[in-house]
């Protein structure tokens, strides 16, 4: 397999377009310490062909900077399949730029599936005819062969979380809105968990993987609210902080038979987007990467 992170920011992406924190400020201005993100996916490839992990509101900039993912011939492209994690709109809007009577297959639990196409009338132009997109479900701990991508197989595990932002007060909660992913391809293993409110709780699923991608999305948990930028804790929006004892770095301290460890969906606020923060240098230590878009790992 290959991985390939293809955005490694937060929903908003970095700079994010409204806000004028230190970070976005000093990205924007060209500061050598940051490098500008885009919106959370990665693709990865067996047998040549691809899947996409979430469809990000910027997949097209992402497939455009990823030369392995342009068309070949015509009308057609390499990515195979996509897999959703949750109904976030970061997560899906990108579904809706890939619909230029292109046939889809998309895997999903099938309540993420149910919310996203009974629920939202813009999925009828993922429908103009017979087949454009097919879904697989995701069944909670079952094992589902992509046939897409030859002996690939997906196994989502729970995270609990939060509703999507649109749903809450329309639907109640359930174990399949969000989902952590072990993908497995010819005895590699990648996990990917970007919205986890406790990582102690869902640590036994990490283990073994070859690599690890992990929320990376907050260092504190009152970061938004310090800065004066919203009133929501980490907590509030299913990301446990990265710092601090209760933080998520200290909860995997020990974990085991993990090759590379990556913390990805870092939010534009966060300062382990600064090269050279006490924060960042402290993941380093601790034995993590923090992703960038172009990331490349070979398994």
């Amino acid at each position: 397999m290959l991985l390939r992170v293809l955005g490694s920011s937060a929903g908003g992406g970095f700079p994010q377009w409204n806000c004028a924190c230190d970070n976005c400020a000093l990205v924007r201005a060209g500061d050598p310490r940051f490098v500008a993100r885009t919106q959370d996916s990665v693709a990865i490839e067996s047998q040549g062909r691809w899947l996409l992990v979430n469809a990000s509101p910027d997949v097209l900039r992402q497939i455009e900077a990823t030369p392995a993912l342009a068309p070949r011939a015509g009308r057609d492209t390499p990515i195979a399949a996509i897999v959703l994690t949750n109904g976030d709109l970061d997560h899906v809007l990108g579904l809706f730029s890939l619909r230029e009577s292109q046939r889809l297959v998309v895997y999903a639990t099938p309540r993420v599936w149910k919310d996203l196409v009974s629920r939202n009338a813009i999925a009828r132009t993922l429908q103009r005819f017979e087949g454009q997109i097919t879904h697989r479900p995701l069944v909670i701990d079952e094992p589902c062969r992509v046939p897409e991508l030859g002996d690939l197989a997906i196994t989502a595990f729970a995270a609990p979380g939060k509703l999507p932002v649109h749903l809450v007060g329309v639907t109640e909660p359930s174990g399949e809105d969000n989902v952590g992913l072990r993908i497995e391809s010819r005895g590699r293993v990648v996990t990917y968990a970007t919205a986890v409110r406790d990582a102690a709780a869902v640590a036994r699923r990490f283990s073994p993987s070859d690599v690890l991608l992990l929320d990376g999305t907050f260092w504190t948990s009152d970061e938004l609210v310090a800065r004066g930028l919203g009133s929501a804790r980490a907590e509030d929006m299913a990301h446990q902080p990265l710092g601090g004892d209760g933080g998520s770095l200290a909860a995997l301290a020990s974990i085991s038979n993990v090759g590379r460890k990556i913390l990805t969906h870092i939010n534009n606020t966060n300062p382990i987007l600064r090269d050279g923060s006490p924060e960042r240098a402290r993941a380093i230590d601790s034995g993590w990467e923090i992703a960038y878009d172009g990331m490349e790992v070979e398994l």
